[in-house]
């Protein structure tokens, strides 16, 4: 295994660290976690590394396994006495169970099945896409080379990508197929080369935990993940911390459910998500949209409070559409300052096409005078319409692309968690939607600052609104 590595920096805390995630299929889950999990502590315990084995999602039938630990090579590897980092002894391991399941035995002593025919099996990999570049190579000669060598096929997929998959990320995901001994073979040296090139990013694949927190009227997004080890629990340099919003426009009939009995709900929020939720109904008749405003400053690296918070909150500031009382679609309406929007359409629509292929929402861009009255001047809307789980997929999306933005990092990674909250369709969702187009008026005395630092966050500098709740 290669001993020099292409360190990122970052902040000089945890730049050493590897972290790989193989594809385990569903039917396959149990040979890597075994009774009561007995087998991943084993892995644990004898290579010392970091694993979590993700939830499966709803129509998709693999499994994240997420290993990690330190970059020092303290692992003993095969017959040659060879050392390398305790994740990448892990990965190995996973594989070798997860096919030796599939082939019988060791899945290497013979790639011969029982009636002489050649045995075939499949490995997948999802890589970062600042680290594919390392597996391919300047004109494929990295890729080419593996294939010759290991006399697998190696592929790199960037489309139809399964729902597990960081969907936002652009995400590769490396196909290994073969005979079982060239796999582990290709897998080895793709491993190799992940680990002398991590990825920049890598820490933030382990920032959302698959364990989903239990509350009333449903699953909820977690907290993020609180790591034992020392590499993962380093704090941030509060300088690289900024104010991130959402502001979703609210029907005034859902604002019961929002705000709940004496503040019990908005409140619970506010304490579980860690972020600022305020309610405006100052500028509006008792009839009209009012304005739910959610912000935090946080860390890029950091899970999100205001992208947590918006998550429990959405179905509670929708609308439902449809004829039908018992249909399930609805509609989120977002304000988005028009500076932003070019990060959520992209060059010829690239990427919102991309967003509503994801996640099968209808997402529109709403300008000019169609946009709500309720929203300044410098505002444009986003209109998330579609089931309950796209529209879920599609908020995330979303408030990801304009994170990102905020961050100067919409060129780079944007990661999407690698499961999706389920929250309860039994909320106070409103059945007429209504919005009246925007007037060149002034809010008058009524106008405060929605957030103090929102105005330098987003670069606007247009009216501020008051906060009533």
């Amino acid at each position: 295994m290669a001993n020099s590595r292409n360190i990122y920096v970052n902040n000089g805390d945890g730049s050493e660290d590897t972290v790989y995630r193989y594809l385990c299929p569903l039917r396959k889950a149990g040979s890597i976690i075994g009774k009561g999990g007995g087998i991943a502590k084993q892995i644990r315990s004898e290579t010392k590394a970091n694993m979590r084995i993700n939830e499966a999602l709803p129509g998709c039938d693999e499994r994240v396994v997420t290993i990690y630990s330190t970059s020092e090579e303290t692992n003993c590897i095969g017959d040659d006495e060879e050392f390398a980092c305790p994740a990448f002894d892990a990965l190995l391991k996973v594989h070798d169970m997860v096919v030796g399941e599939e082939v019988g035995s060791d899945g290497y002593g013979d790639d011969d099945d029982e009636y002489g025919e050649k045995q075939t099996v499949a490995a997948r990999m999802l890589v970062a896409s600042d680290q594919i570049g390392c597996l391919i190579g300047k004109g494929g000669q990295v890729i080419q080379k593996l294939r010759e060598e290991t006399n697998a096929q190696i592929r790199v997929i960037n489309d139809n990508l399964p729902l597990c998959a960081l969907a936002l990320s652009h995400d590769e995901l490396l196909q290994i197929i073969g005979e079982p001994s060239a796999v582990r073979e290709a897998i080895y040296q793709v491993a190799s080369l992940l680990y002398d090139n991590p990825s920049r990013f890598q820490h933030y694949f382990l920032s959302s935990s698959s364990s989903s927190l239990q509350q009333s009227g449903g699953m909820l997004m977690s907290p993020p993940l609180t790591s034992s080890h020392r590499n993962y629990s380093a704090s941030r340099d509060v300088a690289d911390a900024r104010e991130f919003s959402i502001c979703f426009i609210c029907p005034a009939e859902n604002i019961g459910g929002v705000i709940g009995k004496g503040g019990s709900f908005i409140n619970q929020i506010r304490q579980e998500s860690g972020a600022v939720i305020k309610v405006n109904t100052s500028e509006t008749d008792e009839d009209d949209d009012c304005i739910i405003f959610i912000s935090s400053k946080e860390c890029f690296e950091d899970q999100s409070p205001t992208v947590d918070a918006a998550l429990r909150l959405q179905t509670r500031c929708s609308e439902r559409v449809g004829k039908d009382s018992t249909d399930s679609a609805i509609s989120t309406r977002v304000l988005v300052p028009s500076s932003r929007v070019g990060c959520l359409i992209g060059k010829g629509g690239a990427i919102i096409s991309e967003m509503r292929s994801v996640t099968k929402a209808n997402i529109r861009i709403v300008q000019g005078e169609d946009v709500p009255q309720l929203a300044r001047e410098d505002e444009e809307m986003v209109q998330i319409t579609g089931s309950l789980d796209a529209a879920i997929k599609a908020l995330t999306q979303v408030m990801l692309r304009l994170r990102a933005s905020v961050f100067d990092m919409d060129r780079g990674l944007v990661l999407l968690p690698t499961f999706f909250p389920y929250i309860s369709q039994a909320t106070e969702t409103s059945s007429k939607p209504k919005q009246r187009k925007r007037e060149n008026y002034s809010h008058g005395s009524m106008e405060i600052r929605r957030n103090e630092d929102y105005g330098n966050q987003m670069n606007s500098n247009s009216h501020r609104r008051n906060h009533v709740y």
